[in-house]
C-alpha cells in the first residue's frame, strides 16, 4: 500500500480551541499516523502519514478544524514517509 507524508503548519485563531484533540480525533478515525502540536507562534504543525486518499481527507478537515477554530491558511510541504505509528498529540 502507498504511503505520503504531510508536513502541515496551520495558522489563525487554531490555539485553545481543542485544535489537536480534534485533528488526534478526526486522524484515529480516518486511520492517519502523526503528531500534531502548538507551536510558540500561535500556528499549529503537524505530520501526518498514510494512505494517500485519507491523508488528503485530514488535510482538508485542517483547513476547518473544530467548530472555535478560525483557520485562515494550511501550509502542506509533502516529505517521505516514515512510517509513523498511531496518532499523539505533542507540545
Amino acid at each position: 500500500m502507498k504511503r505520503v507524508r504531510a508536513h502541515l503548519k496551520i495558522y489563525g485563531r487554531v490555539q485553545g480551541v481543542g485544535f489537536r484533540w480534534s485533528m488526534q480525533r478526526e486522524a484515529r478515525k480516518l486511520g492517519v499516523s502523526g503528531w500534531v502540536r502548538n507551536l510558540p507562534d500561535g500556528t499549529v504543525e503537524a505530520v501526518i502519514e498514510g494512505d494517500p486518499e485519507r491523508v488528503e481527507a485530514l488535510i482538508g478537515w485542517a483547513h476547518q478544524g473544530p467548530l472555535l477554530a478560525r483557520v485562515t491558511r494550511v501550509e502542506v510541504r509533502w516529505e517521505e514517509p516514515e512510517g509513523l505509528e498511531g496518532f499523539k498529540v505533542t507540545g
